[in-house]
C-alpha cells in the first residue's frame, strides 16, 4: 500500500501531526505499541502559562496559548469527546517581595492575558498560602488518556497496533517501505523509542521520570492549586497530585521516596488530611538537554524526520508545533530555529 507519511508513536504528538496531515489530504498509517511506556497516558495534562519555582512566563507563551483551545475543541467537535477543561490555576506567594513583585505584573500588558486576580490574602482557611497568590487564566487541563483513546478510534484503519521494528524499514525506489506499506516519508513521534533510531541516537535525549497520585481529599474549590506540586480536582473529591522530576532513577517502577515527597509537598499546600491513595503511576517524559523539542528533517536520509522531544509541556507546545511542523512537511516552510534539529548536526 503507498502512502504519503508513516508515523512511529500515537502519543500526544504522532496523534496531532496525524490529524493535521490527514485534514491536509495526506494518506497516513500510525505504528503504535500498546502498552509501551507512553508518557502521554501518564501525563498531568495541565496547561498552565507562568511555571517554574521563579514563575516566569513559559516560553512563547504568547505564540502557545492561542493554538491550545480552539485546537483541542476542534478534536472534541470530531469526535465527540471530552477531554479538554478550562480551569484557573491559583499560585501562592511565598513572600511579600513575591507579591509585590506580582503588583507589578498586574499592570504589566505582556501579563495581561494570563492574570485572572491577584490576592494579597489568603483564599481558604484549607489552603497554606498567608501572602495570598495569583489567580491565572488561559489555564486548565486535558484528558490526555480520553483524547487518545477518541483519536484511535477516529484513525481505525490508518492505526496499526504492533512494536515497530526498524531494521524492517528499507529504502528504494525513492520510497520507505515497511512490512506491506511503501512511504514517501518517516516521521518519528515515538518519544523515548527515537532514542534507539539509527536515525536520531546522536541526539541529547535528557529522559526524565515523573510520578503522579491520585488521592482522596476533602477540599474541592473550582481551581488548580499549583506551587511545589500541583493540585488538580477529578471530581468526587478525588485529586491528581504531581509531579516528581528525576534524571536518575529511570527505572518505570513506583517509589516510595517520591510518594513520600508528594505527600510532604501537598501537606505545605493544602490544609487537609489524605484519606488514601488510589492510584500511584509513573512515566519516562522523552525531554531534551536544552527544553526544546526535537522537529526537522534528518540532514543526510531522504524523507526521515523527527516530531518528539516535548516533555512535560507538550499539552501547551503540539498545538503550535504539529501546525509548524505540517507547513514545514508540505510546504518547506522554516521550522523555529531553536527547535530545529539542525542545531545539533555538528554532533553527528
Amino acid at each position: 500500500m503507498e502512502i504519503d507519511f508513516l508515523l512511529i508513536g500515537q502519543g500526544l504528538a504522532g496523534t496531532a501531526l496525524a490529524y493535521r496531515l490527514k485534514q491536509a489530504g495526506k494518506k497516513i498509517r500510525i505504528i503504535d505499541q500498546p502498552g509501551a511506556n507512553n508518557s502521554s497516558r501518564i501525563a498531568a495534562g495541565l496547561y498552565n502559562p507562568v511555571t517554574g519555582r521563579k514563575m516566569v512566563k513559559t516560553w512563547k507563551a504568547d505564540s502557545l496559548f492561542p493554538e491550545i483551545k480552539p485546537f483541542y475543541q476542534e478534536l472534541e467537535d470530531l469526535t465527540g469527546a471530552k477531554f479538554l477543561t478550562e480551569k484557573p490555576i491559583y499560585r501562592p506567594f511565598l513572600s511579600i517581595e513575591e507579591q509585590n513583585e506580582w503588583m507589578g505584573h498586574s499592570a504589566d500588558p505582556d501579563f495581561e492575558p494570563y492574570l485572572e486576580k491577584i490576592y494579597a490574602d489568603s483564599q481558604s482557611e484549607f489552603l497554606k498560602d498567608p501572602y495570598g497568590g495569583v489567580m491565572l487564566r488561559n489555564s486548565g487541563w486535558l484528558n490526555i488518556n480520553n483524547l487518545l483513546d477518541a483519536m484511535s478510534s477516529y484513525f481505525k484503519e490508518e492505526l496499526i497496533l504492533e512494536k515497530f521494528d526498524e531494521s524492517l524499514l528499507l529504502f528504494e525506489n525513492n520510497n520507505w517501505t515497511y512490512q506491506d506499506l511503501k512511504a514517501k516519508s518517516l516521521v518519528y513521534c515515538n518519544g523515548l523509542g527515537a532514542m534507539n533510531s539509527r536515525f536520531f541516537n546522536y541526539l541529547p535525549f535528557a529522559p526524565v521520570k515523573g510520578e503522579i497520585l491520585e488521592v482522596k481529599q476533602g477540599f474541592t474549590p473550582d481551581y488548580v492549586v499549583n506551587r511545589g506540586v500541583f493540585r488538580v480536582h477529578l471530581g468526587n473529591s478525588v485529586h491528581r497530585v504531581g509531579s516528581t522530576y528525576t534524571k536518575h532513577d529511570l527505572d518505570l517502577g513506583a517509589t516510595n521516596a517520591a510518594k513520600t515527597e508528594l505527600l510532604e509537598k501537598l501537606t505545605n499546600l493544602v490544609r487537609m488530611p489524605v484519606d488514601g491513595i488510589i492510584t500511584h503511576k509513573t512515566g519516562i517524559r522523552p525531554a531534551t538537554r536544552d527544553r526544546k523539542p526535537f522537529m526537522g528533517k534528518h540532514p543526510f536520509e531522504q524523507g526521515v524526520y523527527l516530531f518528539n522531544g516535548f516533555g512535560a509541556k507538550g499539552v501547551s507546545l503540539i498545538p503550535y508545533f504539529s501546525e509548524q511542523m505540517v507547513s514545514f512537511l508540505l510546504n518547506n516552510k522554516a521550522i523555529d530555529r531553536e527547535v530545529d534539529i539542525a542545531r545539533y548536526f555538528n554532533y553527528i
